[in-house]
């Protein structure tokens, strides 16, 4: 995901097997911060996303969402203040205490494995994994950190059979919306005063771009205008790309 507060950082983090923590990385990938998340639990850790904090300033949102054999009868997205991955030297830092945002599906667990967060509103939508031929939108309007959220199904994506969705991202002026499977790329622009769910009901278009020699890819980070992404498969020293349309520099 990349910062909005901190020119040219990447956070990411790793899947279900390692503690609650996260990393801020250069686009070249130099490692600027190991961050231990305060107060969470890392049980499957999908997708990572940027949203509002409430006060103001932005936040980390970490969805503890996966949940391969649907089994799980509540999942949580973890909200905690944008640490600075520069502040103190970084290196290995903990973090402020994290929110736990406990969610329930309103019909049945499912796997999921991408989070959008409104920047307008701070919604939360988690979109769901299958390699069928339709994948559900499911919507927090008002998250509580008190109590456990019932999740609504707002929409049906129908990107063809085989296309589960593994991440997701919202550009950070709220105008593109962006998703990806293990192969290709899905974006959609959003109108004016339309909810993500809304728009997520539409056609979306596929850029021309083939993701699969990344590997297994589970990760894509739009720029600020939603221009161009980055996208950095799972494994051992992987490499970080970004896609730009041919013919436009699109901003970094």
């Amino acid at each position: 995901m990349l910062s909005r507060a901190h020119r040219g950082v990447l956070w990411t983090h790793n899947d279900s097997g390692d503690g609650p923590r996260v990393f801020a990385v250069t686009r070249d990938g130099e490692l600027l911060a190991d961050v231990e998340i305060t107060d969470a639990r890392a049980v499957d850790w999908e997708d990572i996303a940027i949203g509002p904090a409430p006060g103001g300033g932005d936040a980390l949102y970490l969805a503890d969402t996966g949940d391969n054999d649907a089994v799980r009868p509540d999942v949580a997205v973890y909200r905690v203040p944008e640490p600075d991955p520069r502040g103190a030297g970084a290196g290995a830092i903990r973090s402020a205490p994290a929110a736990r945002l406990a969610l329930r599906y309103p019909d049945r667990a499912h796997d999921a494995e991408a989070l959008l967060v409104d920047p307008r509103s701070g919604a939360l939508v988690v979109v769901t994994k299958s390699f069928g031929a339709s994948a559900g939108v499911y919507v927090a309007q008002r998250p509580s950190a008190t109590a456990t959220t019932t999740l609504h199904r707002r929409a049906t994506l129908s990107l063809g059979v085989g296309e589960a969705v593994t991440a997701g991202d919202v550009s950070a002026d709220g105008r593109t919306i962006a998703l990806r499977s293990y192969g290709r790329a899905f974006v959609w622009r959003r109108r004016p005063g339309e909810s993500i769910a809304a728009a997520l009901r539409r056609r979306p278009c596929s850029p021309p771009v083939g993701l699969f020699a990344e590997g297994q890819g589970e990760a894509l980070a739009l720029t600020a205008h939603g221009g161009a992404f980055y996208t950095v498969p799972e494994g051992e020293d992987p490499a970080i790309r970004r896609y730009t349309p041919a013919g436009r520099a699109a901003a970094r």
